[in-house]
C-alpha cells in the first residue's frame, strides 16, 4: 500500500502538536535536535530511538557528535512527510 504525503494543514496542525520538531529548511522533513549531558547518555538514547524505529518499522535519519543527536525524519516511499514521519516522532518526543 503505498504512503502518502501529509497534506498543507496536516502539516501545520502536527508541526504546533510535535514540540521541538522543526520543518528541515532544505527538503520535506522534520528535525529536531536532542542535547544529553554527555556521549554516553547521547549513545544510551539512540538505542532506545533505534528499537523505536524498529517497532515502527519506521527509519530516522541522523547524526551524533559527542552530547548532541540530530534526529531528521521523512518518508522515502511518500517522496516527504507522511503520518509515518509523525508517529515517530511523537515516540521518540516520549521518550
Amino acid at each position: 500500500m503505498p504512503v502518502e504525503k501529509l497534506s498543507e494543514e496536516e502539516r501545520e496542525s502536527w508541526l504546533k502538536a510535535l514540540h521541538e520538531w522543526s520543518m528541515a529548511s532544505d527538503r520535506d522533513a522534520i528535525e529536531r535536535t536532542f542535547k544529553f549531558k554527555d556521549f554516553s547518555e547521547a549513545w544510551a538514547f539512540m538505542a532506545r530511538v533505534a528499537l523505536l524505529a524498529e517497532k515502527h518499522d519506521h527509519h530516522p535519519e541522523w547524526s551524533n557528535v559527542y552530547n548532541t543527536v540530530e534526529i531528521a525524519l521523512t518518508t522515502h516511499d511518500a517522496d516527504g512527510l507522511s503520518h509515518r514521519d509523525v508517529k515517530l516522532a511523537k515516540a521518540i518526543n516520549g521518550l
